[in-house]
């Protein structure tokens, strides 16, 4: 019998992912939605820090979840699940590069020490000054592009350590690295930034890449649609 969530008293947001993964593989595709919601900021930044393309990001994330939903039963929380999601989602988008043989060569990296960051960011939130916020907008474009004229291997790193504020261990974790190797990574990526941007410039690196409300509910709807399509959301006994 199938019964709203809301009748049954579950808290989604209050359900920890080990309890959100159990429910899942119970039946109850609400418990994957909340997970989809919780994770899909993250996942499309870097799926879109390997495909330099917001259509294909959204369509492998889609395709991540769907892979993720059909092995719940793999996920053991060895790892977090947002790290185990990150893994599924890298090996989708670099099996979709080399599909299309498109090979990104990394120069070698030389050993530096640790820096800064590479732009100040005073504030995170907007103002109320429309051509303030306009300019903030084209900044953050020059950022965006900045960030995806970086190879692969530093991208990465980049998009984990300073948008998403991953550890470095998290960031290592994720991306199959020794600890050294990522702080490394994102020296090479400052000082690469460093030359293409003045270190005035004044922007909140979590607004770059924004995850619009819009592209989220379209990225959950799809795949609700693809893992349960007669919309019957829990299967219960």
């Amino acid at each position: 019998m199938t019964r709203p969530d809301s009748a049954l008293g579950i808290d989604f947001d209050k359900l920890d992912d080990v309890a959100l993964v159990a429910l899942a593989r119970a039946g109850r595709r609400q418990a994957f939605r909340h997970i989809m919601g919780r994770c899909n900021q993250r996942l499309f930044r870097v799926a879109r820090g390997v495909v330099h393309d917001d259509a294909e990001a959204e369509d492998i994330v889609q395709a991540a979840y769907v892979d993720a939903f059909e092995h719940l039963g793999t996920f053991r929380g060895d790892a977090s699940l947002l790290t185990w999601l990150t893994r599924i989602v890298l090996n989708e988008a670099h099996g979709r590069l080399r599909a299309r043989k498109h090979v990104v060569d990394v120069a070698q990296i030389d050993v530096a020490q640790e820096g800064g960051r590479v732009i100040a960011f005073p504030n995170r939130n907007g103002t109320e000054d429309p051509a303030a916020d306009a300019a903030r907008r084209e900044i953050r474009q020059l950022l965006e592009h900045a960030i995806d004229a970086l190879p692969e291997h530093f991208r990465l790193v980049f998009v984990m350590r300073e948008i998403e504020e991953c550890t470095v261990d998290e960031t290592a974790t994720c991306l199959g690295l020794r600890p050294e190797t990522v702080k490394t990574r994102l020296h090479r990526a400052r000082r690469l930034l460093r030359s293409s941007l003045n270190d005035t410039l004044s922007i909140t690196l979590a607004d770059a890449f924004p995850f619009l409300g819009a592209r989220c509910e379209r990225i959950t709807n799809s795949v609700m649609a693809r893992i349960d399509p007669e919309g019957r959301h829990d299967l219960t006994e």
